[in-house]
């Protein structure tokens, strides 16, 4: 393992696993549209920012030529059935062609819990796609991993720290999908599994789910990331009925910017995101953090005392 092409490198997942690659020596292609989305990374040592486009066939096989393995971390959560398809379906697809016309055998696939065979099973857009996605992979005859992490949580995610910052504004939380229930993991342990499923053979040809050892559910999760932040207890949880948890997510979609929920999100929640009894973090010699002992070192900087802080130090 010297030269690893990562897609999706300049995301919130990329960002830790190009980190950890830089500190094992080594050396790491991140393609990215524009190279300022990877700005963070330009300092790495043995890291190149390429731009380029990922979905388009002829530039995908000339930025896997010459890598000894490729990790494959591009998502989206929201969209609509024909953006998922290309993101999840088509992506991958091309990814096993290029990858078999360049002679490069090891892919390392970050998926998600809740995929399902056959694909149509599943109750979303998101995870039928994914679902379709990772059998085209485990079909192709190259040398696979793949992980299936639940919910990641990190100090720049965009999960917790959206509810700990609602919560600073609003006087209740009413929310859809309130009981469904989550294994939170830590996107250190994540990027981790990527850097060990890269390093050791035996994890070839094998799904292993990325969870941490605390089971939430999204009501709990809204909860600690108020009481962490500064509200004890969190605000008021409001578990809305279905129909009602439809229309909020039906509005949301319509505001601007990437929605907090969508309908399809909540047609992915009807499958609880928690371990199954596949090979865990454990199988791949990590101990996996738990989201107690780690979010509310970062959530805290939106309690209105640290935020005053803060702002007192950038005035000095």
């Amino acid at each position: 393992m010297t030269k690893i092409l990562i897609l999706g490198g300049s995301g919130f997942v990329g960002r830790h696993v190009c980190a950890k690659l830089a500190n094992i020596g080594a050396y790491v292609t991140v393609p990215t549209r524009r190279r300022g989305n990877a700005q963070a990374l330009q300092t790495l040592p043995l890291l190149d920012v390429v731009e380029a486009d990922v979905h388009d066939p002829a530039q995908l096989k000339a930025l896997v030529a010459g890598h000894d393995a490729v990790v494959n971390l591009v998502a989206i959560l929201h969209g609509t059935p024909q953006a998922f398809e290309r993101t999840h379906v088509t992506l991958m697809r091309n990814l096993i062609e290029a990858c078999q016309s360049q002679g490069v055998k090891r892919v390392v696939h970050v998926s998600a819990m809740g995929v399902s065979e056959p694909a149509s099973a599943a109750p979303s857009n998101y995870l039928q796609s994914k679902s379709a996605g990772d059998a085209l992979l485990r079909a192709s005859g190259l040398d696979w991993t793949v992980l299936r992490p639940s919910v990641i949580f990190g100090a720049d995610d965009k999960f917790l720290n959206l509810f700990a910052r609602l919560q600073q504004v609003a006087p209740f939380m009413p929310l859809a999908g309130a009981h469904a229930k989550f294994q939170p993991v830590w996107v250190e342990d994540v990027a981790q599994a990527v850097v060990n499923a890269l390093q050791h053979g035996h994890t070839k040809g094998k799904v292993f789910e990325a969870c941490g050892p605390e089971v939430y559910t999204l009501a709990q999760l809204v909860q600690l990331a108020g009481n962490a932040s500064g509200i004890p207890g969190g605000r008021t949880v409001m578990p809305l009925p279905q129909w009602a948890g439809q229309l909020q997510a039906m509005v949301m979609e319509h505001l601007p910017g990437e929605p907090l929920m969508s309908r399809d999100n909540l047609a992915s929640m009807r499958v609880d995101n928690v371990a199954t009894g596949l090979p865990g973090l454990q199988a791949l010699g990590i101990q996996a953090s738990a989201l107690s002992a780690i979010a509310p070192g970062y959530l805290g900087r939106h309690h209105p005392l640290r935020r005053n802080d803060d702002l007192r130090a950038n005035t000095r």
